[in-house]
């Protein structure tokens, strides 16, 4: 049986780490607030692009001289696959189940024969995918030190994007991201973002007749590419909140189970405790009456 020193130090060890899970707790709460703002501040600009994009490409996907960016290559054998995670771990299974997600993606494509590149976003990302895709992986981003994801940390991504599909390395990019939904809920989402997807149902259905200046074709020339990074920054963001949702939830759940160890913990030691004196006097007695 294990010594009631041994049981005093496994408590204070818990308790420890209790205060620890905590003030981690603390700390993603903190910064939750201010990440699922952000997040949430994105998303309309976000989607009046792609509603933007959408009701100048209704009628030009037949162009002949349309953007690759918007038609693609005409090919779809060569596949960029995203992967966006956080940096940092002690968030559950956020980043796993975002990595799930690609992982059975690009399982999928594989078997189709498609020839597969891989960016990773997060350290974490990384991580996982090169013990399996280490060969595939071609480009790594990660923003350890920096306390806030700018745009211009998208703007570095989208522009490799870009300098890739110019190149001709691939066809058809996908972004995988979480989708923030609540501090319980953060869904892995998966986002074509070359060639751009233009969703009918969000076009604007009016009867005003619009006159764009430059044409269309400028417009999107512009647009197109800037899309591209304006979706990695929504993408980030909503990995942020995502991330700070999940880790305040994990290190909640991780609080609570500590207090239940230290609960258990405290009963065997008093059990433990009481038998050993209970021995101690029984022994005292045994003792007396002998003599």
């Amino acid at each position: 049986m294990p010594s009631l020193k041994s049981f005093r130090n496994r408590i204070a060890s818990v308790k420890a780490i209790r205060k620890i899970t905590k003030a981690q707790q603390m700390v993603a709460a903190a910064k939750l607030r201010r990440a699922q703002e952000a997040a949430e501040a994105a998303r309309p600009y976000a989607e009046k692009m792609s509603a933007a994009i959408g009701n100048l490409a209704s009628g030009m996907k037949d162009n002949p001289g349309a953007s690759p960016l918007l038609v693609g290559t005409g090919s779809d054998q060569r596949h960029l696959v995203i992967v966006a995670t956080a940096d940092r771990g002690l968030c559950g299974a956020f980043n796993t189940n975002i990595v799930r997600l690609a992982r059975q993606h690009i399982e999928r494509l594989l078997r189709e024969g498609k020839d597969v590149k891989i960016i990773t976003v997060g350290k974490k990302g990384r991580e996982q995918l090169r013990r399996q895709y280490s060969t595939r992986i071609v480009e790594s981003f990660d923003f350890m030190g920096i306390k806030q994801i700018g745009f211009s940390n998208a703007l570095n991504i989208g522009r490799d994007i870009l300098g890739r599909f110019e190149r001709g390395e691939f066809d058809i990019a996908t972004l995988f991201y979480s989708n923030f939904k609540s501090v319980i809920s953060q869904v892995p989402t998966a986002q074509q973002l070359i060639p751009a997807t233009i969703e009918t149902g969000k076009t604007v259905a009016t009867n005003t007749v619009y006159d764009y200046e430059p044409d269309e074709g400028e417009i999107l020339a512009d647009l197109l590419p800037r899309n591209v990074s304006v979706q990695v920054f929504r993408a980030l963001l909503e990995n942020a909140a995502g991330e700070m949702g999940a880790k305040m939830s994990a290190m909640d759940n991780a609080t609570r189970n500590a207090g239940d160890v230290i609960d258990k913990l405290t009963l065997v030691y008093n059990r433990t405790r009481q038998a050993m004196i209970t021995k101690e006097l029984i022994e005292i007695i045994s003792g007396a009456e002998a003599l």
